[in-house]
């Protein structure tokens, strides 16, 4: 499957060839595929009436090894378009009211297993070797990737000495970026539904030198499409909410990946912003202090 609009048209393609019961399944998706990409195999044989057995053939029929990845292609066909009210519509389907712990947890869980699968380890070097070497380092998230561009930000902060998180503020965004050139490493953070701006914002990067680097999930992300390096995490959605946990998780490698490289100086600065945060009581207790007793 070359896109995931390929997949509403090989459906119509294929129809003609299909089993009875394959028809069903086709006519189901072709008129409601935002509700069967979160139905299991079960599911959506129920809702059809024909056996899961029948479901898991379809999906070969069309090309796919099994079931879970024609319900991925029809994940990455919907989500950028899905509104917040859709998705919620939509959470009943995929986590029980009764148990969303579990159900979340499990999402998230397989997110990390498929971003490690499919995470690019030479781009990952890529983007390390680029922040180390960048004169001025930008990193920009907008709306709920913002918590994690803050994240990245204070860490690299307390690394390197070169770090901007832009953000939404008094200044527009293009202000913060005005000085944008080449010999910087501009980090762009963003999930469906894309921000518009962190994408017009690597444009601009790009058009004037800097390195650019995605995060973000799929290589299909108009993210990616501007990039030099693209670290791809998965971010399944759990209802309304988007899934950020394997995004945070590969922003934790990255720091500990330039952490690692700048071993020395990081020592340096922890033992320095040691002796403040106990002279400026930053934390609840101080150094050496039993915290059991808290």
């Amino acid at each position: 499957m070359e896109t995931n609009m390929d997949l509403m048209r090989i459906i119509q393609g294929k129809f003609a060839r299909l089993s009875k019961g394959q028809k069903l399944i086709a006519e189901y998706i072709l008129k409601h595929y935002d509700k069967a990409a979160f139905m299991t195999a079960a599911k959506l044989g129920i809702s059809v009436g024909v056996s899961e057995s029948t479901v898991v053939r379809f999906a070969n029929q069309l090309g796919y090894e099994g079931y879970p990845e024609l319900q991925k292609a029809l994940q990455e066909l919907i989500k950028n378009k899905l509104t917040t009210a859709q998705r919620i519509e939509l959470a009943s389907d995929y986590v029980e009211p009764n148990n969303a712990l579990r159900g979340v947890l499990k999402s998230d869980i397989e997110n990390i297993r498929a971003t490690m699968e499919k995470i690019s380890y030479s781009d990952f070097e890529g983007t390390v070797n680029s922040i180390l070497k960048a004169k001025k380092i930008y990193i920009v998230g907008l709306r709920s990737s913002a918590a994690l561009a803050d994240f990245l930000g204070f860490y690299l902060n307390l690394i390197l000495d070169n770090v901007k998180v832009v953000s939404y503020g008094i200044s527009d965004i293009f202000e913060q970026v005005l000085n944008i050139s080449e010999g910087d490493c501009v980090i762009g953070i963003g999930f469906p539904r894309y921000a518009v701006r962190t994408v017009e914002t690597l444009n601009f990067a790009k058009s004037r030198g800097a390195d650019v680097i995605a995060i973000t999930d799929s290589l299909l992300s108009p993210l990616a499409a501007k990039a030099d390096y693209a670290l791809i995490a998965e971010s399944n959605m759990a209802s309304f909410v988007d899934s950020l946990v394997a995004p945070l998780s590969v922003i934790n490698a990255l720091i500990v990946a330039v952490g690692l490289k700048e071993k020395e100086k990081i020592s340096k600065t922890f033992n320095e912003l040691e002796h403040i945060w106990e002279d400026y009581q930053i934390y609840s207790y101080k150094k050496g202090t039993d915290v059991n007793k808290f």
